[in-house]
């Protein structure tokens, strides 16, 4: 608290003032006070200072460094990964590229197969359809040969018989023997 002047007034009409100490304002514009000030003012700066180097900074720095470093971590270990993902997918790649070569070989070797069963199914078919196809030849020969001898006597029948309708006469062996051979 600071003293304030206090002023009593005299007997004769006197004032007299009694001051236990004078202050003209604000503490910190009383000169007196200013060495006191700037001492702790520089101890004070000196610790901050101190602090501010050897503690701060350096944690900062070093949230920095760490994060730099863990970021670039981060980084190289992102490229390892891509890198050791492209090398699958190319792995993964030649593997179907070969698993699409087989099949396609397997493919062609049943194909190949089927045709040769196919064939040989076909050929064998084929030697009995000329079999068959050869004894209905045979049958159909025998028979044509069969209607042949038939179709002379029914021609000469025939003749007889238009020969006895036109002219009334029965017709002679001659006669019939001369139109079978015309």
């Amino acid at each position: 608290m600071a003293a304030t002047p206090h002023t009593a007034p005299a007997p004769h009409g006197e004032t007299t003032a009694t001051t236990e100490h004078e202050s003209s304002g604000l503490p910190q514009f009383d000169t007196t006070h200013w060495a006191g000030q700037i001492v702790w003012f520089l101890i004070i700066f000196a610790v901050l200072l101190f602090l501010m180097r050897n503690v701060f900074v350096r944690r900062i720095g070093g949230g920095i460094e760490d994060r730099d470093h863990k970021i670039s971590s981060d980084i190289a270990e992102a490229r390892r990964l891509k890198e050791q993902a492209d090398a699958e997918v190319e792995e993964a790649n030649a593997e179907m590229a070969k698993a699409r070569a087989a099949t396609q070989r397997l493919a062609l070797e049943a194909r190949t197969k089927a045709k040769a069963e196919i064939a040989a199914g076909l050929a064998a078919e084929e030697a009995k359809l000329a079999e068959t196809v050869a004894a209905a030849e045979t049958q159909i020969a025998s028979a044509r040969d069969q209607a042949m001898t038939n179709v002379r006597s029914i021609g000469v029948d025939t003749a007889r018989a238009i020969v006895e309708k036109l002219t009334g006469q029965p017709a002679t062996a001659a006669e019939v023997e001369a139109a079978g051979r015309a």
